[in-house]
């Protein structure tokens, strides 16, 4: 999956966001099933948690990708957490708080629908936003400036390096939309009597900010993928091969750390036949 991986200074005008696989429904149904018993091996190990990170403008697919990459692992084996807008508590402690506390247990796999990646995207593109967080060294709009999100996305940098060092397996996933399938997107949610709900007019509003906003995430592409880290921008505009991209990336990944289940202790193999004995006289 290095074809997708960000490895080096990239530019998002000049990535595809179109790739077609068209056996991409089948190949996701074998390859979840080998995530769901990697997860269960990496559970009896209890070495490593797993952290899978999506971003990606509107209507590019999280929730769907989702449901469909982790529909055969054990439901207490994955735990997702979609961020909004920071809640009166979170606001009280840094921006990163909510996401240390939300990070998966050494056998899990977490997912976040949006990330921490938020606080220099969303609120680069809105900086009055910021101003909710209370931050004393922050006056005004000027203090928001490019110094201000470049110290973010290393404060980003060392909280990711911090967790992986003590076993959090990263994967980050940038959900690469074109404008038009966006567009086709929206208008089927507006088409669709059944689809109506997902639409909101802040949907439009957003979408005239679109140059704004992938300049944010082509810098923050750029600056906050690591080894330890990595980005991939997987091209979006098809659903079903968006999916089958994060699956493969996700087991590859996985294979790579040869999870082991821990063997009996020494004590109990010994006495096994006399358990057997005591279960099969009762």
């Amino acid at each position: 999956m290095n074809k997708f991986k960000v490895s080096k200074t990239i530019n998002l005008t000049e990535i595809s966001t179109k790739e077609l696989d068209e056996k991409a429904v089948k190949k996701l149904k074998k390859i979840r099933k080998k995530i769901s018993k990697l997860q269960d091996t990496m559970y009896a190990e209890g070495k490593y948690a797993v952290l899978i990170c999506l971003q990606g403008m509107d209507t590019s697919g999280k929730d769907s990708l989702i449901r469909e990459v982790f529909k055969d692992v054990n439901a207490r084996g994955v735990e997702v957490h979609s961020f909004k807008v920071p809640t009166e508590l979170e606001l009280k402690h840094n921006y990163l708080w909510r996401h240390y506390i939300a990070l998966p247990a050494k056998g899990k796999i977490g997912v976040f629908n949006r990330t921490h990646y938020e606080n220099v995207l969303v609120t680069r593109v809105h900086p009055e936003y910021v101003f909710a967080e209370n931050i004393p060294s922050v006056k005004s709009l000027d203090d928001l400036n490019n110094d201000f999100y470049n110290n973010r996305m290393q404060e980003i940098n060392n909280f990711e390096k911090y967790i992986a060092d003590n076993g959090t397996i990263i994967l980050k996933f940038f959900l690469n939309l074109s404008k038009e399938e966006q567009k086709n997107r929206l208008l089927r949610r507006l088409r669709l009597k059944e689809k109506n709900w997902k639409f909101s007019p802040a949907d439009l509003k957003e979408r005239k900010l679109w140059d704004n906003y992938q300049y944010c995430y082509q810098e923050l592409l750029n600056k906050t993928s690591n080894e330890n880290a990595p980005w991939f921008v997987v091209p979006a505009d098809d659903k079903p091969t968006a999916r089958l991209i994060v699956a493969e990336t996700i087991l590859e990944t996985l294979q790579k750390y040869n999870f082991q289940k821990p063997e009996l202790p020494q004590k109990y193999k010994v006495e096994v036949e006399n358990y057997k004995k005591q279960l099969e006289s009762e």
